[in-house]
């Protein structure tokens, strides 16, 4: 088994997809333990990136692959690439043990649509099971703890954009 230190970090990207009144979508992972409600079992919309794919596309094909739409703006950009590692228990068992976390890029986004357009079962495997609108300020309350990090700093920068359309 290789060391952790030896992985590469797994290239992705993240949405913070804001409706008209600056609420941001969050969604409870279908195959997580702590589906109930607990921290962990909510997150935002994310996904690798493809080969050669330009991060902004990639964003909103995982928008349309996850929750079924990319009715979207992109209105910002995250200055950073931003990361976490995986904790030791998940090394070698998450992303088929090929990564020892992820690097993302994360954009802010204004959603065009109407609820109705959001479809968890676009996929044939969907990676939710629920969605609902929260706060930006709530999302480090409902990161797993390797994630809270980039989660509060998402909360800290994005909060510009999460105001009314």
């Amino acid at each position: 088994m290789t060391p952790p230190e030896g992985l590469p970090y797994r290239l992705n990207v993240g949405a913070v997809l804001l409706n008209s009144v600056g609420e941001v979508l969050i969604a409870r992972r279908a195959n997580f333990p702590h589906a109930d409600g607990s921290a962990g079992g909510w997150q935002l919309p994310q996904g690798g990136i493809d080969a050669d794919e330009d991060p902004a596309t990639a964003i909103l094909r995982e928008l349309s692959e996850e929750i079924g739409t990319a009715n979207a703006k992109i209105i910002g950009e995250h200055p950073d690439w931003l990361q976490y590692d995986l904790p030791p228990h998940l090394i070698g068992v998450a992303f088929k043990g090929r990564y020892r976390g992820q690097r993302q890029k994360w954009f802010a986004l204004r959603f065009l649509g109407s609820d109705f357009e959001i479809r968890l079962d676009a996929e044939a495997h969907p990676e939710f099971d629920a969605w609902r609108w929260a706060k930006l300020a709530e999302l480090p309350s409902i990161a797993v703890s390797f994630k809270r990090p980039i989660y509060e700093t998402l909360a800290r920068d994005f909060a510009r954009y999460a105001n009314p359309a």
